[in-house]
Parts: structure tokens; C-alpha cells; sequence
């Protein structure tokens, strides 16, 4: 499906805007919410907002290199508001710890280091070897060519322009995917479909964003489920991040997923992010909730 530039343009220029924070006074912040189609919000949207917020209070000459969440309860699709707490501030780093609310409910938690710009070692494992993203089928256009075979409750939201696209090198099938072995690893291209502002930390912010699509998922490969397929009930626990280089949301990036252990009803995921030119740009971790579900009992 190609969508035309005016409308990718607003599509991105819709979700920058998710990404700006009203000030409240006193390191707080209100944000809007974004419905695509899940009951809960988008943990993504989370992720994003609230590294936003404790970058507003952080100078732009100390960039993010890490960040660590905890999802606590699901969200409602309305606003959120964040509070920042300046933690420390020091010669080199800079700490802050971010808590989400509605309505009283603290839902989320996070904090998130920054550094200045310091020289030292420099090494980073090779980007893998796998088909580029051109000429690649979208997941927007999987999702449309399953026609009747889409769950009902993906069927309005889901089959909608995004202002990310995102491509998966090996597009398995989103309902009945194989099972594959434990050790396999899965990628997808991703990148805003227009161009984004020049300030890194939007860049930054939907990156963190987008790092929640897709890494669950790594999960349930080996065990041939799916999101789609109602056979389990997710839960993102937490979600853990580091940034490593510069580079453009609005530029393809290679998200290579693995999933190196599953028990207890929890599945750990990882990422690692890079540029086309081969650069690893950030790491992604997450633990999610993976619990089957029971088949209905018979009359």
C-alpha cells in the first residue's frame, strides 16, 4: 500500500506531536494518547513519552545512553501525565527517574541515564547479513492481503497508514506463523515514512517508540504462536534500552530480534538496531508475560 506524501507527512507529523509534552509546572508533563487498535496503549507511546520528559530537564549536550521501564498496569487510551525527578546530576552523567499516572494510577516508571560526549574504546558486533529493505512487503499490506482471515478486532485500526513503516525481512505468516528453532533470530526494516525534524531527541523518543513493536514477538516463534492468533495473552513487564550512536529515525534501521530464554509464563526478548551503513545504533530488552490460553469448555 503507497501512501501519498501529503498524507505521510501528516501520518509523522501526527506522531511528533504525540511525542510533545505540555508543560504542568514542577518536571511535569501532560501527553495525549494514540489508540491503534490494542485495549491497552501502546507501550511504545509509553516508552517514548517518557523519555521525552526526562530529556525536557536534561541539557542537549548530555544525550540519553540508557533507559530502563517498568510497565505496571495497562493504560487507558487518554492522557497520560508524567512527573520527572532529578535524581542526580553529575561531572558525566545525569540520572532521572520518570513516573506515569492516570488518574492517580501510577502505570509506569522509568529511569534513564545521560552522558556528555566522552571519547574512549569503540568496537561493535557486525550488522547481519540479510536482504535490504526495498522490495521487502510492508506488515500493513500483510495485514490487508489476509482479508477474511484477520481477527475481528484487527480489522479497523490495524489495516491503517502508520506514520512507521515497518518491513520484516522473513514476512512470516501473522496468524499461523512456523515454529521455528529456539536459537533463530527475526528482523524487520523500520522508518518514519516522511521526513522528521533535525532534533535528536525526537529521534530518540520514536525510536523508543517503535523498539516495542515486534520484540514480544520473538517469543512466540519457537512455539509457532502469534499475536494475532488468540492461542496467548501478552504483557510487556519491562523494557530496557541503550543507545549507542547517532542516527535517523527517518532512515531505515535493521531490528534483529532474538528470544534466549521462555518460562514461568515471562519471555525475555532482545534487539539490536542499525543503520544501513551497518553502524549498531541501540539495544533493546524486554520481558513480557506470555500466558496460553485455556480452550473454552464444552456445554
Amino acid at each position: 500500500m503507497t501512501t501519498d506524501p501529503a498524507t505521510a507527512a501528516r501520518l509523522v507529523n501526527e506522531l511528533v506531536a504525540l511525542m510533545q509534552l505540555e508543560p504542568l509546572g514542577g518536571d511535569r508533563f501532560r501527553a495525549q494518547s494514540e489508540d491503534i487498535g490494542t485495549p491497552a496503549v501502546f507501550g511504545g507511546q509509553v516508552l517514548g513519552q517518557s523519555l521525552m520528559a526526562a530529556s525536557l530537564t536534561v541539557g542537549a549536550e548530555r544525550p540519553v545512553h540508557s533507559m530502563h521501564a517498568y510497565f505496571l498496569l495497562p493504560g487507558e487510551h487518554a492522557p497520560i501525565e508524567y512527573s520527572v525527578d532529578r535524581v542526580r546530576d553529575g561531572r558525566s552523567f545525569t540520572t532521572r527517574h520518570v513516573v506515569a499516572r492516570q488518574q492517580e494510577r501510577i502505570i509506569f516508571e522509568m529511569s534513564a541515564s545521560f552522558q556528555t560526549v566522552d571519547e574512549g574504546v569503540e568496537h561493535q558486533f557486525d550488522m547481519p547479513e540479510v536482504d535490504g529493505p526495498d522490495g521487502l512487503i510492508s506488515e500493513l499490506d500483510q495485514r490487508i492481503a489476509l482479508g477474511d482471515r484477520l481477527p475481528e478486532p484487527w480489522r479497523t485500526k490495524a489495516i491503517q497508514p502508520h506514520g512507521i513503516e515497518y518491513r520484516r525481512v522473513d514476512p512470516e505468516d501473522l496468524i499461523a506463523p512456523q515454529v521455528r528453532p529456539t536459537s533463530a533470530q527475526s528482523a524487520i526494516w523500520m522508518r518514519a515514512i516522511a521526513p522528521l525534524p533535525d532534533d535528536p531527541m525526537v529521534h530518540r523518543a520514536l525510536l523508543a517508540y517503535a523498539s516495542d513493536h515486534g520484540l514480544l514477538r520473538a517469543a512466540m516463534l519457537p512455539h509457532g504462536l502469534s499475536f494475532m492468533s488468540g492461542q496467548v495473552r501478552p504483557a510487556s513487564l519491562d523494557h530496557a534500552m541503550w543507545f549507542h550512536r547517532d542516527f535517523r529515525m527517518d532512515d531505515w534501521l535493521l531490528y534483529v530480534l532474538d528470544s534466549p530464554s521462555a518460562g514461568g509464563a515471562r519471555g525475555l526478548c532482545r534487539g539490536s538496531l542499525y543503520a544501513r551503513d551497518g553502524r549498531l545504533v541501540a539495544s533493546a530488552a524486554q520481558e513480557g508475560m506470555l500466558r496460553i490460553r485455556k480452550p473454552a469448555a464444552r456445554a
